[in-house]
């Protein structure tokens, strides 16, 4: 971001942004916050961590690709959630191939989720199996013990998060399947509940991905974990839209009814973050914007997302502003 981009989106009213850049999200001045070159210990790239703020300080698990290409998550503290940051110096979560199979080809792109309930942190995650990618999940109180809990969803199936509660006594999940001839038949984001975190059923589609020419036409899947608001459950999706030059990824914004989560409240007709930075553009994977992780502190977003599945980017946004966003770019629903 140059300097009179920042000046222009620091200067529009609440609410609003420039009309060139069409984004409420306002990108960190030091991004891309983490990369590779953070670590202490060799690695191809570092990139969509999850993010929570445990005793104080934000702590973000990231995913880190090793130069063999599988991934595993490491650990990175901040005291502010901004700058320095203190990273394990040696993985904090490796695969367990050994006891469990389905991690063979590595573990990927976590979820945090508090459940006050339990009084400890689950990890929705995907693991990468013979038979491709799926839903597992793992529980921790202290980011350097887990308790794995096993595979959830069978291949092929990820972009998984909890919801923070029970929802009509059962805990609820969101997860992105993706049938065969996904092209043709779409790769929806569903909504499945469970009465221990284990046994899952009435498994429904809650978002449909549009069709057409829409940005989040085809394939869409969820982002970072519910966020639990006045208005409804708010949650962030990314949209992929295949062009001559690959893949795009977008993210746009929805709203959950409380009591019910499988209603839709509201989605956004258009997207709200997309890449547009040099380091979100050119990477490993490049044009990816890709959020696993946010928090709320004093009423603002932050947003933690992986760049071009290459580096970690942060952007915040006022709560109150997403909200009046979503409520002015609604569209109809389902579309």
């Amino acid at each position: 971001m140059n300097r009179s981009d920042t000046v222009q989106e620091a200067a529009a009213p609440r609410g609003l942004v420039s009309s060139r850049t069409a984004e409420v999200f306002r990108r960190h001045p030091s991004n891309p916050i983490l990369t590779v070159d953070d670590l202490e210990y060799r690695a191809n790239s570092v990139f969509n961590p999850a993010a929570a703020i445990v005793g104080g300080e934000t702590i973000l698990l990231l995913r880190v690709e090793d130069r063999r290409g599988f991934s595993h998550f490491t650990a990175a503290r901040s005291a502010d959630g901004l700058s320095g940051w203190r990273i394990d110096p040696e993985p904090t979560l490796m695969p367990s191939p050994e006891t469990h199979p389905e991690e063979i080809w590595g573990i990927e792109d976590p979820r945090i989720t508090y459940l006050e309930e339990q009084k400890r942190w689950v990890i929705a995650y995907t693991a990468f199996s013979r038979g491709g990618p799926l839903v597992s999940l793992a529980a921790t109180e202290d980011f350097k013990s887990f308790e794995r809990l096993g595979a959830v969803m069978t291949p092929e199936d990820k972009d998984a998060a909890l919801f923070p509660e029970r929802i009509g006594g059962r805990w609820a999940l969101i997860h992105r399947p993706v049938p065969a001839g996904a092209l043709s038949l779409g790769a929806h984001i569903w909504i499945s509940f469970s009465p221990d975190l284990k046994h899952w059923g009435d498994h429904e589609i809650l978002l449909r991905a549009r069709q057409g020419g829409w940005w989040d036409a085809n394939k869409i899947g969820l982002s970072p974990p519910p966020l639990k608001t006045d208005e409804g459950w708010l949650i962030c999706y990314h949209g992929v839209r295949t062009t001559a030059a690959g893949c795009l990824y977008r993210l746009g914004l929805a709203l959950l009814d409380l009591e019910d989560p499988r209603k839709v409240i509201r989605r956004s007709s258009e997207w709200v973050f997309a890449p547009r930075e040099s380091y979100e553009r050119a990477g490993d994977v490049s044009d990816v914007v890709f959020p696993c992780g946010w928090t709320l502190v004093d009423g603002e977003i932050r947003m933690y997302y992986g760049c071009a599945d290459t580096s970690i980017g942060l952007a915040t946004a006022n709560l109150s502003d997403l909200l009046d966003w979503l409520r002015a770019h609604d569209s109809p629903y389902p579309v």
